[in-house]
């Protein structure tokens, strides 16, 4: 358990309504979370992968079994602080994360409800910014911010208060391309320089393809866990729960169903290019 920064044994969730206990969301998840690791969990609406982000880091609390972070309980309410430090949490809709009128405040304000020294703040505020690429927005208001650069401040002031793991639930659902772009490259540079772990909820194919480790969920229980590459792979049972697969990786399908030799590992554009460029080549070497 030491080695993980999150781990989840036997999960079991249900929401309590007015009428009693809703149906079961999360069915035994056996999860464990490497640090410094780069994990997509996909899954349709409904599939409960939202509802195990909010796990992470306390927000929901289990019905059944355990979720530990960096070894710590978190049904264990007096080291609650100490796993929201370890996890932190980027969600979809930004302005519900903004609280100040002025970038430089909203990055401060989780260190200082942190207790963190002014200087120690200051710096940690420049560095968060610097690291998200908006350092020079430090004094403008957020509300006339774009949606992705708002998605940014978000991510500085969760970053400011130096999380081990940073969790994005559905973080880029309300953004335009432009805007997603963005935020997977900040991320991908968090997890790439600083070692943060990074777990990215989505329901983006292309999104899921950029990560490390890939997790689809299923009717509350995880139903696949491997290398993207690896499961996308899998076209018609990905279809058959419900889920495409990226562009690139559909189109090598469907070549294959063609009677074409190409491989399905092609994530994105190039490898894809690279692979059909190979496969034409050859043809003509072939035909001369």
């Amino acid at each position: 358990m030491k080695d993980a920064i999150i781990k989840t044994q036997q999960l079991v969730f249900r929401y309590t309504t007015e009428e009693g206990v809703a149906p079961t969301v999360l069915d035994g998840i056996d999860l464990t979370i490497e640090p410094g690791s780069f994990v997509a969990i996909l899954g349709h609406n409904g599939s409960g992968k939202s509802t195990l982000a909010k796990h992470f880091n306390a927000i929901l609390l289990p019905s059944g079994g355990k979720v530990w972070v960096s070894g710590l309980d978190t049904a264990d309410e007096a080291r609650l602080l100490d796993i929201r430090r370890q996890v932190g949490m980027v969600f979809q809709n930004p302005d519900n994360q903004i609280v100040a009128s002025v970038v430089e405040e909203d990055v401060a304000f989780g260190p200082e409800n942190l207790g963190v020294p002014p200087q120690e703040i200051r710096r940690r505020v420049d560095a968060a910014l610097t690291t998200v690429g908006m350092e020079g927005y430090a004094t403008r208001a957020p509300h006339l911010l774009s949606g992705g650069q708002k998605q940014r401040v978000a991510i500085a002031g969760v970053i400011a208060m130096e999380p081990a793991c940073i969790v994005l639930d559905e973080a880029t659902a309300m953004l335009d391309p432009v805007g997603r772009r963005e935020v997977l490259s900040t991320v991908k540079k968090l997890n790439r320089e600083k070692g943060i772990t990074v777990v990215l909820i989505t329901h983006h194919m292309d999104e899921a393809a950029q990560a490390g480790r890939l997790v689809v969920m299923h009717d509350g229980r995880i139903v696949r866990d491997g290398p993207p590459a690896r499961v996308f792979q899998d076209v018609e049972g990905l279809r058959a729960l419900g889920l495409e697969v990226p562009e690139t990786v559909g189109l090598m399908y469907e070549l294959r169903q063609a009677g074409l030799d190409v491989p399905l590992d092609a994530l994105d554009v190039d490898g894809c290019a690279a692979e059909l460029f190979s496969l034409l080549t050859q043809g003509e070497k072939s035909e001369a």
